[in-house]
């Protein structure tokens, strides 16, 4: 059963529209957490409850770090807020460079917003400015995937393939045309990249066939699909894609908020797979969760090109937000950095990957699983429907993991797993057990 704060009490709970959460079933059986600390989340009885999510794929050092505590409280402290158009602060900059240390050659012009929905958003608008500068105006055209997330802004609606965010906000808008997933069932219980469904990467060759890829601005996508639950590329798929986007001049966009900072066992997956897209969209634990930030990451030539076609004093952009650069932000994701390079932390997630998924796969043996997917410290397992609505089990049992003392996100009737890289074998193996304890029920 849910475990509510005495301090909240049923009147209390009324005014807050959840986000993404049944709120009707949420407010009469609420789960809830009041304290982190490491891979650690805390219930209101103060029930230790291990975090196999790293939240939303954000807390990839664990929560509450002092170093980054700090260093948003000094930051606040000195300078709390300043308007980021046509004014800065130092630490902009300086995030902006150790970013660009992480990200593929190449890409080394940092944009900052507030979450990877503004990210994608953000990227859209970039493609679409290029573009036209270079006299390709008519390229107003986007491809993305069936089973994509790219967010919840509207571009990032319009690009999404899970039905479910698009089914109640209409077309969004036009312009979108969708590449099929590469969850096929001969890949399901394969570890890894599949052999099979790199030829799927054609779709987007007859998608330029059907409407000219030289009407197409850009595709999106994600190096290894996340919030659907853990899809990683066939092999070859990736590659294919970025020799058809170069054959019709089209832009390829990486949506590496999830993948992205060590996910995948390298800084992002761009590095993993060995393709470097034109734009890469990042998020989550950049600042490991404690501030909400997100950037894009653009080769150098888009952004010459959008600056120089500008005006020698004046605004080249049109876009930005309120708290893109917020200074607490940048301390945050700089205290970050230091903590990914002192502590080799994305190093640490690869070494850990192949334990992770070892204790993952095994429970292949689990009657009530229909897959098993994973790659670097990302794992899903997919529980079959046994004649229920689809993702019914997948809420049951995600709420039946937190009354057994185990967080996780599901999608659907998939269970995804996506530990802090902080987290010990000891801690992997309770993540596993707690899960074949739970599961072993259904």
């Amino acid at each position: 059963m849910g475990h509510a704060d005495p301090l909240i009490e049923m009147e209390a709970r009324q005014n807050f529209w959840m986000p993404f959460s049944p709120n009707k079933e949420f407010k009469q059986e609420p789960r809830m957490f009041v304290r982190g600390e490491g891979v650690w989340l805390y219930k209101p009885d103060g029930s230790q409850v291990l975090d196999a999510s790293s939240g939303l794929f954000c807390v990839a050092a664990g929560h509450c770090r002092p170093e980054i505590a700090q260093a948003v409280f000094d930051q606040l402290s000195t300078l709390d807020y300043t308007m980021p158009f046509t004014r800065a602060h130092p630490k902009a900059f300086e995030l902006a460079q150790r970013v660009a240390q992480h990200t593929p050659e190449g890409l080394n012009r940092v944009f900052f917003t507030c979450s990877g929905s503004e990210a994608v958003d953000s990227a859209m608008k970039m493609a679409l400015a290029y573009h036209r500068i270079r006299g390709q105006g008519h390229r107003q055209l986007f491809v993305s995937r069936e089973r994509a997330y790219h967010g919840v802004n509207m571009g990032g609606v319009a690009l999404s393939g899970m039905v479910n965010n698009r089914r109640t906000f209409g077309v969004g808008m036009p312009g979108v045309h969708f590449m099929r997933h590469t969850a096929l069932p001969e890949n399901t219980f394969v570890r890894g990249q599949p052999e099979t469904g790199g030829d799927l990467a054609e779709d987007l060759q007859r998608i330029c066939a059907l409407v000219g890829g030289d009407n197409i601005a850009a595709v999106f996508v994600e190096p290894t699909a996340g919030s659907f639950g853990c899809l990683p590329p066939p092999v070859g798929y990736l590659d294919r894609i970025r020799a058809i986007c170069d054959q019709h001049g089209i832009l390829l966009v990486f949506d590496e908020v999830i993948t992205g900072w060590g996910r995948m066992g390298a800084p992002f997956g761009a590095q993993k797979f060995g393709v470097t897209p034109d734009l890469l969209t990042m998020a989550k634990a950049i600042t490991n969760g404690a501030q909400p930030m997100g950037a894009i990451a653009a080769k150098q030539a888009i952004y010459d090109t959008i600056t120089e076609a500008g005006p020698a004093q004046g605004i080249e952009f049109f876009h930005g937000y309120t708290y893109s650069a917020h200074p607490a932000s940048c301390a945050a994701g700089l205290a970050m950095m230091d903590i990914f390079e002192r502590e080799g932390l994305m190093e640490r997630a690869a070494e850990m990957s192949p334990y992770f998924l070892d204790a993952v796969y095994s429970l292949r043996d689990l009657p009530c699983l229909v897959d098993i997917r994973g790659i670097g410290m990302m794992a899903a397992i997919e529980l079959s429907t046994a004649g229920q609505p689809p993702g019914a089990r997948g809420h049951a049992a995600q709420k039946a993991l937190y009354d057994a003392n185990l967080n996780l996100k599901s999608t659907g009737d998939s269970l995804i797993l996506a530990p802090p890289f902080v987290a010990e074998r000891a801690h992997i193996d309770r993540m596993v057990e707690t899960l074949r304890t739970v599961l072993s029920a259904y």
